[in-house]
């Protein structure tokens, strides 16, 4: 059996006294594509900020590729390219284009060699964000803001 790329194993996390996180259990293999559906309040949001520290898992564990990074500080979490695209677009609106999507890449800490490939993978995705390079991100349609939000994850 192959390692998942990110396994979450019985993993808690709380606001204060008030439990968000009661014990899920989630593999996700190389490649896959998964959704994360559920009502309002059910967790959604709270699971994947505390993938990134942020609340800090009570009890369980976190692994990516087989490595426990459930203690890991949210900015070496970045180092890994583990990413995600927030809800409501939280695009840096006075920045450029080119800019937002620096801003990705630098968080990641990306070699300067495979920022260019990774660029080009975003424009393969996002051809309209090419076009879009020298524009403020506050001044794209709410399509193009969420495709920057996406490019600058990736």
């Amino acid at each position: 059996m192959t390692t998942p790329l990110l396994a979450i194993k019985n993993l808690r996390a709380a606001y204060g006294k008030i439990e968000a996180l009661k014990g899920v259990d989630l593999a996700i293999d190389s490649g896959e594509i998964v959704a994360l559906i559920g009502a309002n309040g059910a967790g959604k949001s709270t699971l994947m900020m505390t993938i990134f520290g942020r609340p800090r898992a009570s009890a369980g564990q976190i692994l990516y590729d087989g490595n426990d990074i459930t203690a890991v500080p949210t900015h070496q979490i970045a180092r890994l390219k583990i990413a995600q695209s927030p809800e409501g677009r939280r695009i840096f609106p006075r920045m450029s284009v080119a800019e937002n999507l620096q801003m990705g890449a630098d968080a990641t800490e990306t070699p300067e060699a495979e920022r260019e490939g990774s660029l080009e993978r975003v424009f393969t995705l996002f051809p309209r964000l090419k076009e879009r390079m020298a524009q403020r991100g506050g001044t794209l349609s709410g399509g193009e803001q969420q495709m920057l939000a996406i490019g600058r994850a990736l």
